[in-house]
């Protein structure tokens, strides 16, 4: 395994801080914690690689507020200029484990991605099912609130067997240690009267995608070196598994419990883990996979109408502007164009047209 040592230099200089820079304000600018940062930007850049090299630098609080995608979600946001170095970090740090990840891992990287995820599963049930002449079942498995369950240490742990360089380690567990699942000040006390493990990693960071994928690479490789599997998919904590053979499937499932129990720090969500037949339809991604199609799946199509909807009324209340307002149209037509929804996509552009009118 190769390891890297004197990172700490590549990752706090000036130069590397502005090009994060230029990359996280994309789309950014009009927004005003982003202006008010790029009012003084170099003084700013200046200030936090002076911080990071005398180690004076320390991870700011979290603004914390609630989304429904399509279940509700807390999401916590960092400041400016810690969201700066995150970009930062993730840039140095994403091409060194990249190359460690499996092929069947899409979530959160260049070239991947939901569709190319469903375009796997689809291809990869043909192939078992052998264009649906012999059984084929799917084992569906999803972890019980990822997010909120990364074990710090763990994590640590793992980012330590490839990173030797003690400043970067200092960093890595300064943003780490930036937040913690649930955190008050008398939980505090308490996990420390207990020596109890921080856990979470916040939703809203970069990093948390890069950490995301490192830590469940761990049962990636476990499931195809040690368990041997062949057909195997998985976006963050959502992973399928297929065979010809039920009872095989059946026997992984323990296996893999305590996998994540020991290892991880996880627990398997007990009404997420269960095994279907290709003929019945395999849900993932938003999609619903079928021997002879591929539909999006009801509460896809809901939301995606739901949220247009919405659109036009900001639009119409000069909230945002036409182009955003198309391209948000053609982001959901896009969506639509991966399944087999031809009618869907039409219904869409005429509701569209209509709301527009109305």
């Amino acid at each position: 395994m190769k390891v890297y040592r004197n990172l700490f230099e590549s990752i706090i200089s000036t130069e590397n801080l502005f090009e994060a820079w230029d990359v996280f304000k994309r789309d950014k600018r009009n927004r005003p914690d982003v202006e008010r940062f790029e009012k003084n930007i170099e003084q700013e850049v200046f200030n936090l690689s002076h911080e990071l090299r005398t180690k004076t630098y320390w991870h700011g609080s979290y603004y914390a507020f609630l989304i429904r995608d399509p279940k509700l979600r807390n999401i916590n946001k960092a400041t400016v200029r810690d969201r700066v170095l995150h970009h930062a970090i993730f840039k140095i740090l994403n091409p060194i484990f990249e190359p460690t990840f499996i092929l069947t891992s899409f979530s959160c990287r260049i070239g991947k991605g939901t569709h190319k995820g469903v375009e796997y599963l689809a291809n990869s049930l043909r192939a078992v099912s052998q264009n649906n002449i012999h059984s084929c079942f799917a084992l569906k498995c999803d972890v019980r609130k990822f997010f909120d369950s990364i074990d710090h240490e763990t994590l640590l742990g793992v980012l330590r067997r490839r990173i030797l360089d003690e400043d970067t380690l200092w960093l890595l567990d300064n943003v780490i240690n930036s937040y913690e699942t649930g955190f008050t000040r008398e939980r505090e006390r308490e996990r420390e009267s207990k020596n109890a493990p921080k856990k979470g990693v916040p939703i809203g960071n970069l990093t948390s995608q890069l950490f995301a994928n490192i830590y469940m690479n761990e049962l990636d490789q476990f499931v195809k070196h040690e368990l041997r599997v062949k057909y195997y998919a998985r976006y963050t904590d959502d992973f399928v598994i297929l065979s010809d053979d039920r009872a095989y499937l059946e026997s992984l499932i323990p296996q893999i419990a305590g996998f994540l129990k020991t290892r991880l720090s996880l627990s398997l969500h007990p009404d997420k883990v269960f095994i279907r037949k290709y003929n019945q339809g395999i849900d993932f991604l938003g999609y619903v996979i079928l021997p002879k199609h591929v539909r999006v799946r009801t509460q896809t199509r809901r939301r995606i109408f739901k949220k247009m909807r919405k659109q036009v009324v900001l639009f119409k209340n000069g909230i945002i502007g036409k182009p955003t307002l198309l391209g948000s149209l053609n982001s959901y037509l896009g969506v639509l164009s991966h399944a087999d929804a031809y009618e869907l996509s039409e219904d869409l552009k005429n509701q569209f047209w209509f709301w527009m009118n109305d």
